[in-house]
């Protein structure tokens, strides 16, 4: 009994010291110093820095010159805007509103829509509204797109140019999504990301007054107001735009004045002089 007991210990012992050397062997090989000096096989995606995507929060602690999201003072301005239009439902809808209200909004155009409906562009136009640039096609840009999203941009731009359409230098990205990469390289073109601090969550089909909950609670001073005036195929905006009315109602009857985001946060003085031709 006491010679298989020793035996047993010995075995155990050997193992022991058998899996120490295999360790310290590991751990000075080549393969693993050159891993920890960054050398190790490309990752198929990319880089973690490249490609992680960025929202709302973490755009504006990143890149604070050039995020918009809310203005800072108790003065009582809020801003309405509007992504992903225009169309010839509910972007028409909209601006009757915005009409018999007399209230300016901020539209965010998707370039090919802009020349699909071009008299529902000029009507933009024509009523006082403000246009911020909300790419070609909306892609993911949350997602890296390298020279495709400045394509989209430039895109854009020309078509509102066939308007007589000045860059606003206001970029909405899609989704309110970006990667590092892409926010520093719209920042190049001159653009400032237009944001919003208040989500009408009206894209899931929501009714008026769901639209009414998710907005009026968080009204504050130098809010920007986020809805659409248009969605993808099939989807129901008639309950935001049946909110609209209520939601400018309330906000005068609280002392709001409307404004555009062009006014709610002026370009810098010699930002203005460098857009200029």
């Amino acid at each position: 009994m006491e010679n298989t007991q020793t035996t047993a210990r010995r075995t155990i012992a050997f193992v022991i010291l058998a899996l120490a050397v295999i360790s310290v062997a590991y751990l000075a090989s080549p393969g693993f110093r050159a891993g920890r000096q960054g050398t190790p096989p490309d990752l198929a995606g990319g880089l973690e820095r490249d490609n992680r995507m960025l929202g709302e929060a973490d755009l504006e602690r990143l890149f604070p010159d050039i995020v918009l999201r809310a203005a800072k003072g108790n003065e009582k301005i809020i801003a309405l805007t509007f992504d992903d239009g225009p169309d010839d439902v509910y972007t028409p809808a909209v601006l009757d509103v915005l009409k018999e209200k007399q209230v300016r909004a901020t539209f965010f155009l998707i370039g090919n829509r802009v020349e699909q409906y071009p008299e529902v562009t000029r009507r933009i136009i024509e009523e006082g509204h403000l246009i911020g640039n909300h790419t070609f096609t909306h892609p993911n840009t949350g997602k890296p797109l390298g020279e495709q999203l400045r394509n989209e941009l430039e895109r854009t731009e020309k078509a509102l140019a066939a308007f007589g359409v000045s860059p606003s230098y206001l970029f909405r990205p899609p989704y309110g999504a970006l990667t590092a990469p892409a926010a520093v390289e719209v920042a190049n073109m001159g653009y400032r990301l237009a944001l919003w601090s208040i989500d009408s969550l009206d894209w899931r089909g929501l009714s008026k007054e769901e639209v009414l909950n998710n907005v009026i609670p968080h009204i504050a001073p130098g809010r920007v107001i986020l809805q659409h005036s248009a969605g993808g195929p099939g989807e129901d905006l008639s309950g935001s735009v049946q909110a609209l009315p209520e939601i400018i109602d309330y906000l005068r009857q609280q002392g709001y004045t409307f404004v555009t985001m062009d006014q709610m946060f002026p370009l810098p003085v010699q930002a203005e002089a460098a857009n200029c031709p």
